[in-house]
């Protein structure tokens, strides 16, 4: 974890060359996957789920709970300045986004129901996150 956030800046073309056609509807244009679709919602593999925009270490497996609501959910980030939070007001809903700060790729939203400590639950898509896992050695 860095204490200090570097800006990283695309064009569109640049963020559509990375991307595969369904990371860049997550996390350029703030879609979502389908419930019970992505590749993490269901993983218990250990490790650090980092941003697939920039590499930025944004979770820990070790924050991650099954939440039933078929995505990938967290208690909290890895590092609290690695993301921002926005309020959402699309859908007729107030929501809270989750964004990279590094790069701005839209995760997913943060909701206040989730288990203690935090009562948070970070619901983010499997399209805008790649695990790092962790070796048995670690």
């Amino acid at each position: 974890m860095s204490n200090k956030i570097t800006k990283i800046t695309k064009t569109e073309a640049e963020w559509r060359a990375q991307l595969t056609p369904m990371q860049y509807h997550v996390a350029r244009e703030k879609g979502t996957e389908r419930a019970f679709s992505g590749e993490y919602w269901d993983s218990k593999d250990p490790g650090t789920y980092r941003c697939i925009g920039c590499g930025e270490p944004l979770f820990k497996s070790t924050e991650k709970f099954d939440s039933g609501c078929g995505w990938p959910s967290f208690t909290a980030p890895l590092d609290a300045q690695g993301i921002t939070e926005i309020i959402d007001r699309s859908h007729a809903m107030i929501r809270t986004e989750v964004v990279c700060s590094n790069c701005g790729i839209h995760l997913g939203h943060v909701f206040p129901d989730g288990p203690a400590p935090t009562g948070l639950r970070y619901c983010i898509n499997s399209a805008s996150i790649d695990l790092e896992k962790q070796s048995e050695q670690s």
